[in-house]
């Protein structure tokens, strides 16, 4: 039986179609909720309690995921049991944050010992290329915590755009430059066509060895020993691209701040799965948020979740969620194949505070969409400046949770408005929105490894509170079939208007 099938979800649909509650009374009426609904865990304050969600829902909610069997997908992703069905395949990231089992990452760790020792020569430029989660785990990562590191400069490349690979080009001596390559198959196109151009680049500026000067980090070694690279990382073929960071592809995080930070981001990562693994489910962070994730996007049918990162060493989060997200869950059918008759995965999306303040709050706020909105922040600066700084930041990160839940009122705007009735209505604002904020004490290693964990277990358990499969992406591999054939200029048998683009193109 699918989860919308059950009588847990029959119950969610009676509450979801009463009167709501509003938020500020749910206050008042669930003394309780602090306690409940904004969990600490490792250092990282969850707190969910200005969502427009009862404690008598979250109970509900609750009772979906026993019947959803929630508790028993969890243990089998955690004992590497077969999760992904489409594929027959495990899924084994958990895995590598476990002390346990870490025998895979000892070959990572080495190596960015020798890289900063000197041992591949002179490197005090790395170039990771990649696509997807093979480019958006390490980038986030040293952007957040890169700061901090005293190895060679990390600069990603991943788009097809020869423009990426040429600004990193221009920031990096070629003589004192190392290659890093990542793709699961060792056949990602955009990935082999961006190493040959930088291949050429290193030849053309007369390094002699050029192949000497790359690393392969993939699950099929066999395939870049055959490009004559010697310098392999591999990791499994269980562990997906969006989920890989834990593996060899967090190979830059090692190199620029060192094989201690890598350990330590695995090390939180591990104490969140610890709490994700045996709180009961409505005590436990990860399922509390995926819980509320589904009772906005299913059954309040709010379809978007804004992501707010109010720290700009965290400015990545969101573009590395919407992949996390959205290729997870962002699937129409159940794991059976079962076409679900409710919206899946809420379309991320977001930026970085107090900039997006200026841009587009302003829709939030007074806008016609009502949909969640969350905010992530740390408590302490990542900078030596005046405290005013990090002060007025946080300020005004709270500052937005607190208007969207109290709003102004028409009465309240008439005074600033000097009795205009009209700019009264304009100047108020409706209140009663939701939102989360997310509050690291510090942004350590450890801490961004246990806030990752968190986002990847939540997004984990909302696939299993629908009934979906979160590991696979068939509509990635779809478009990337369909880029082949045009780029090989087999046009037949496609649309006027993409034959036109090509023509107008000259492709």
């Amino acid at each position: 039986m699918l989860p919308h099938q059950t009588d847990a979800w029959s119950l969610l649909d009676r509450l979801a179609t009463q009167p709501q509650v509003p938020i500020s009374r749910l206050f008042e009426d669930e003394p309780e909720r602090l306690g409940v609904m904004a969990p600490v865990v490792h250092g990282i304050r969850f707190d969910f309690t200005k969502l427009p969600l009862s404690l008598v829902q979250v109970q509900a909610l609750a009772g979906l995921a026993a019947e959803a069997g929630l508790i028993e997908w969890r243990a089998r992703l955690a004992e590497g049991d077969v999760v992904n069905a489409s594929e027959g395949r495990a899924a084994t990231h958990m895995a590598l944050r476990d002390p346990a089992r870490r025998g895979e990452q000892s070959a990572l760790l080495d190596l960015a010992g020798r890289i900063r020792a000197g041992a591949l020569g002179p490197v005090r430029h790395l170039i990771h290329i990649g696509i997807g989660g093979s480019a958006l785990g390490p980038q986030l990562l040293v952007d957040a915590l890169g700061d901090r590191g005293d190895g060679p400069e990390v600069h990603v490349a991943a788009n097809i755009d020869g423009t990426a690979l040429a600004r990193a080009f221009a920031a990096c001596n070629p003589a004192e430059t190392l290659l890093v390559a990542v793709s699961k198959t060792f056949t990602t196109q955009e990935t082999l066509t961006n190493l040959d151009s930088a291949l050429q680049w290193l030849e053309a500026s007369g390094v002699t060895d050029p192949i000497g000067r790359v690393v392969a980090v993939t699950a099929a070694p066999a395939k870049a020993a055959a490009r004559g690279i010697t310098e392999i990382l591999p990791f499994a073929e269980s562990v997906g691209g969006r989920y890989s960071l834990w593996s060899a592809v967090g190979l830059p995080l090692a190199v620029r701040c060192g094989p201690a930070a890598f350990e330590a981001l695995l090390d939180g990562a591990h104490a969140m799965d610890r709490h994700f693994l045996r709180r009961p489910l409505a005590m436990n962070a990860p399922v509390l948020a995926a819980m509320a994730d589904l009772w906005q996007a299913c059954f309040l049918k709010k379809p978007t979740r804004a992501i707010f990162a109010y720290d700009e060493r965290l400015r990545l989060l969101p573009p590395y969620l919407q992949q996390l997200e959205m290729e997870s869950n962002g699937k129409s059918v159940a794991r059976d194949g079962t076409p679900l008759p409710f919206p899946t995965a809420a379309i991320s999306w977001g930026g970085t505070g107090t900039d997006a303040q200026h841009a587009v709050f302003q829709l939030l706020h007074q806008g016609t969409h009502t949909d969640p909105i969350e905010f992530v922040a740390v408590a302490r600066p990542g900078h030596d400046l005046d405290p005013i700084h990090h002060r007025l930041l946080l300020a005004n990160c709270f500052a937005q949770g607190a208007a969207l839940l109290k709003g102004r009122t028409e009465r309240q705007a008439l005074a600033e408005a000097n009795g205009d009735p009209a700019l009264a209505r304009a100047k108020s604002f409706p209140g009663n929105r939701g939102s989360a904020t997310i509050l690291l004490d510090e942004l350590t290693p450890d801490r961004l490894g246990a806030l990752l964990a968190f986002y990847e277990a939540r997004t984990f358990s909302a696939a299993v509170l629908m009934g979906l499969n979160p590991f696979d992406q068939w509509g990635v591999e779809l478009g990337k079939q369909v880029a082949n054939q045009l780029s090989a200029g087999q046009t037949d048998g496609f649309d006027p208007s993409t034959e036109a683009l090509m023509r107008a193109a000259g492709l």
